[in-house]
């Protein structure tokens, strides 16, 4: 046992000194985690890496899965035109994602619909079951966020969702850091964005943001991120007492719809 110890206590430093195996360490595990997209085992090996370097790339990975989701409706309004290829395209976001943070955001609403005492709403929360708030909060997801990029061109869709990525993963973070967690189990307890992590996904986040839409949308798309990072998380400790999984997966869609929407207004 001892020599076992040592020899994962060993494995550990070789790590921590090595730059470039805890950077794709950290880009694999965001990957890993946000998305279905398989990852080999050894890249995330839970004995050598730490939450801190996957949270710390999460808003690269949601700009991937943005600019993904804008490329599938680049290619198809040509064919399709514009709303069927807007229905493609949140499909695309969706699938893959695993569904994750619309499965938190109906979560969320079950949560906040129910009456009783907080701990009554975290176990409806933890329910697997969908209640009618659930999907009132999913039509409305998909309504708002089919309005926001239907109207836009086929390259401004494209930096929209991009940018929406990026800023819906930095708005978790927020919400990460100003809520506490509701349990002493769950991805809510586990969840930690340590400042280094908060600081260098803040910066991703303002690079592909000002990178791709100039200062003026940038910002604009970056204060709309921490706007409902921390309403989000605002509600999250008047109604539940704290942070879950499903509190943070809300931020992160609620987020990236209203990042959408504000584009859409800045473009018209």
């Amino acid at each position: 046992m001892r020599q076992a110890s040592s020899g994962q206590a060993e494995i550990a430093g070789r790590w921590h000194r090595n730059p470039l195996r805890r950077l794709r360490g950290g880009v694999a595990g965001a990957i890993a985690f946000l998305t279905i997209i398989p990852v080999p085992g050894r890249w995330t090996d839970p004995d050598i890496s730490d939450m801190s370097d996957t949270v710390a790339w999460l808003p690269l990975v949601g700009a991937g899965l943005g600019a993904a989701a804008g490329a599938v409706r680049l290619i198809a309004v040509p064919l399709f035109g514009p709303d069927p290829s807007t229905a493609l395209a949140m499909a695309t976001l969706v699938i893959l994602s695993g569904g994750l943070h619309q499965d938190a955001l109906a979560d969320f609403a079950d949560g906040l619909g129910v009456r009783g005492e907080r701990e009554r709403r975290l176990a409806v929360m933890r329910d697997s079951t969908l209640g009618t708030f659930g999907v009132l909060a999913l039509i409305g997801w998909g309504l708002l966020l089919f309005a926001a990029l239907a109207p836009m061109s086929r390259d401004h869709a494209l930096l929209a969702l991009t940018v929406a990525g990026a800023g819906g993963r930095l708005a978790a973070l927020v919400h990460a850091r100003t809520a506490v967690p509701a349990r002493s189990d769950g991805l809510g307890a586990s969840f930690r964005v340590p400042p280094a992590a908060a600081l260098v996904a803040a910066a991703i986040a303002a690079v592909c943001a000002i990178g791709l839409l100039g200062v003026w949308r940038g910002t604009l798309s970056l204060a709309v991120a921490l706007a409902f990072g921390a309403l989000t998380a605002l509600c999250a400790r008047r109604s539940f007492g704290g942070r879950t999984g499903d509190t943070l997966g809300t931020g992160i869609a609620v987020a990236e719809v209203a990042i959408c929407l504000a584009l859409l207004a800045s473009w018209r």
